[in-house]
């Protein structure tokens, strides 16, 4: 699966940002600043609601996570797993083949 979020990092979601059952997080790319890919010239940003056209989704836990259809070529080249550190989420990228 390209986008893999675990119930762990969802309730840290949750807690972090107020999420309730029912809320969308888009990830999108961005070329300056933000988290760090393994793609050498994007970074993710995040946001909270629902915009634009779905592209690559995942539900956790009532919480829908998503790149939307500009974004989502990234999937086709990236695996995305979100899962808990040992304070916040932490992201993992692996190249797909």
């Amino acid at each position: 699966m390209g986008l893999q979020i675990t119930s762990d990092a969802v309730k840290w979601f949750k807690d972090e940002m107020g999420l309730e059952n029912g809320d969308y997080v888009q990830f999108f790319l961005k070329i300056y600043g933000g988290i760090k890919t393994d793609h050498p010239n994007f970074f993710l940003g995040i946001s909270v609601g629902l915009h634009g056209d779905i592209g690559e989704e995942q539900e956790v836990d009532g919480i829908t996570f998503y790149f939307n259809k500009n974004d989502a070529w990234f999937l086709d080249e990236y695996n995305m797993k979100v899962v808990m550190g040992e304070e916040e989420v932490e992201y993992q990228f692996t190249e797909k083949n």
